[in-house]
């Protein structure tokens, strides 16, 4: 008899892989959601159960008399969906976020310069409302599945992207590059540097916990993608993938005002959480590397690109104003082209230690081996 598994969600980004990957298990596989976004990725044996997943009333009613031998649940009131699912499967898989931690959403919290990277498990939650309401209630619930599900595997999820993304970052250079847009604003040289998740990477790394349950019951995981790409990096594959002949423009952050919505916090420091439970435990490495899962996330957008004043333009909260970034791009170039040259009695150098392009000259023509 074959082993059932239940998926609340199953149509946003991860939920197709996961159940594409469960059936591959041998797996019977039910889905829980609205049923107001079917996706046709989809497969027709799957089992569809239509109700509000943040309402237990709703949950209670329909799975009444149902039981299952696992339960991913990644999507949802998640402590409701704990409490009805304690009783009713084997295995509970939950999926919470990062802003769990301390300072992911407000960085100053942690001190002037942000987070301590990288970002460990064991690394302090958000303790008080007045912190972070966000960040708390996720961190609350967490402890809330493991006091109901003491052998559950919780996921700490970043931002996600590809297929069906909620937060589609790689939208803001996808349509100015569309739109002619060749010139854009980075703030702080583009360096900054966060973890990100793509789909199908953090889909295979759930399915790993289902088939290792003996290294995950009761653990708490950092779920992203191994390599950390800088929001440069990120801004140059997708330009160089568009055949964009790209000019970026390093501004200061406190000037960089059109960047914000690429940051999405209030410093330009860094949030790297650490995968090395995940690879330990589970034997994690990405299925995707994130230059091509960018590549990946542009065919879609290109594809599917979000409404205009739709969900997507709201969450982002970018309004793609070019003549405004034209005027502060011109402004700050005119700036530029003010400052004096460094008048000190020496010019600094790079330091004797450094051996990169302009470092001292060699002593010796040959190396004598």
């Amino acid at each position: 008899m074959k082993k059932t598994a239940l998926v609340f969600g199953g149509t946003g980004p991860t939920g197709p892989y996961i159940v594409d990957g469960l059936l591959e298990r041998g797996y019977k596989v039910t889905i829980l959601h609205r049923g107001t976004h079917e996706i046709d990725e989809t497969p027709a044996e799957v089992e569809h159960l239509h109700t509000d997943p943040y309402d237990k009333g709703c949950v209670e009613k329909i799975l009444v008399d149902r039981r299952f031998d696992l339960c991913i649940a990644s999507y949802g009131r998640l402590r409701a969906i704990a409490q009805v699912m304690a009783s009713k499967c084997d295995r509970f898989l939950s999926v919470g976020g990062a802003p769990a931690y301390k300072g992911y959403h407000n960085p100053e919290l942690c001190g002037l310069s942000g987070m301590d990277v990288p970002i460990l498990e064991s690394q302090e939650l958000v303790s008080k409302p007045e912190q972070d309401e966000k960040g708390w209630r996720v961190a609350r619930t967490e402890e809330s599945v493991f006091e109901l599900i003491p052998n559950a595997t919780h996921f700490r999820y970043p931002y996600i992207y590809g297929r069906y993304q909620l937060v589609p970052r790689e939208w803001l250079f996808v349509r100015r590059f569309m739109e002619g847009r060749t010139r854009i604003i980075l703030p702080d040289g583009g360096l900054t540097l966060h973890s990100y998740g793509y789909a199908e990477n953090v889909a295979h790394a759930l399915l790993l916990a289902v088939d290792k349950p003996e290294k995950s019951i009761g653990k708490i995981y950092n779920v992203t993608d191994l390599k950390v790409l800088t929001l440069k990096q990120v801004c140059e594959t997708i330009a160089e993938y568009m055949n964009v002949n790209l000019e970026i423009i390093n501004m200061p952050w406190e000037l960089a005002v059109p960047s914000r919505p690429m940051i999405q916090q209030n410093l330009t420091s860094h949030r790297i959480q650490d995968v090395s439970a995940l690879r330990y435990d589970l034997g994690y490495e990405d299925k995707i590397d994130p230059r091509q899962a960018l590549r990946n996330t542009v065919d879609w957008l290109l594809a599917h690109p979000p409404e205009d004043g739709g969900t997507e333009d709201m969450v982002l909260e970018d309004h793609f104003d070019y003549e405004a970034e034209d005027r502060l791009i011109d402004a700050w170039q005119h700036l530029l082209a003010q400052m004096p040259d460094y008048d000190g009695v020496k010019e600094p150098g790079l330091g004797m230690a450094y051996s990169g392009p302009g470092c001292r000259p060699r002593s010796q023509k040959t190396f004598a081996q």
